[in-house]
């Protein structure tokens, strides 16, 4: 029996295999993009998606792929973030035994990301979950720059008072320059080991610099900022701070 007595046959587009997601028939498309961030691009993706394109009954569209996995990083940190500031502030108080010193270590340190932001922009860098963890790693070596540099200031200032000096704004004045002059070594020590360390990751061309280039560059550019807060506004602060004290 000859196969054309029962059947046509002709050649068509088709899909090049059947695929399935959820025992269901599925086809994917698949986008790269560049120049624009994933999130973002995926929003306006979805927005126009829904607004011109009416899908038959039994039909349905999903989005995958990294953007799936930048939402689920960035529900997360919506219950991590919060969470860390509030044991930070915990922490500091029980360092410091004073709300509102701690209280300012925490105003200061959004002032101490903008260098990161500065360096994501100069590199035309997307705000990413990679980014997201640098910003976390600066945030805590700003946090630790403003705790040690209070340590200091306090220090200075109740050391001046037990010597038997008064407390007067010019006291305080004093015991402020003397513990942020303390700080200049140090803190330009550890602003050098650390771009040390970092510059070569921004330099590197390998496997997975992408990644990595966007975990340093926060902390690279948060290296310029982070000092220049603790060192200028923090004894600014805590200068407004006590002398409303003595009034």
């Amino acid at each position: 029996m000859p196969l054309g007595a029962f059947t046509t046959i002709r050649v068509v587009d088709g899909p090049p295999m059947l695929k399935s997601e959820n025992a269901r028939p599925s086809s994917w498309v698949y986008v790269d993009l560049r120049g624009r961030d994933l999130r973002g691009a995926v929003h306006e993706m979805q927005d126009v998606v829904a607004r011109e394109v009416r899908l038959p009954p039994g039909y349905s569209i999903g989005w995958s792929g990294q953007f799936e996995y930048l939402e689920r990083a960035v529900a997360r940190l919506r219950v991590v973030v919060p969470a860390t500031l509030a044991i930070i502030f915990v922490l500091l108080f029980l360092i410091f035994r004073r709300g509102d010193e701690a209280l300012l270590i925490l105003a200061s340190l959004p002032f101490a990301l903008v260098g990161g932001f500065w360096m994501l922009y100069a590199l035309g860098h997307a705000v990413s979950v990679a980014s997201a963890v640098g910003f976390i790693a600066l945030a805590g070596v700003a946090a630790e720059f403003g705790v040690v540099m209070l340590i200091y200031l306090k220090h200075a200032w109740e050391r001046r008072l037990a010597a038997g000096e008064p407390a007067s704004v010019e006291t305080l004045m004093a015991a402020i320059e003397e513990g942020a002059v303390l700080r200049v070594r140090p803190k330009a020590m550890t602003v050098a080991v650390v771009l040390a360390g970092l510059l070569p990751i921004m330099a590197g061309t390998g496997t997975g610099a992408e990644i990595t280039q966007r975990i340093a560059a926060p902390m690279v550019g948060g290296m310029v900022t982070a000092p220049l807060l603790s060192m200028l506004v923090v004894p600014a602060a805590y200068f407004l701070l006590r002398r409303r004290g003595l009034r």
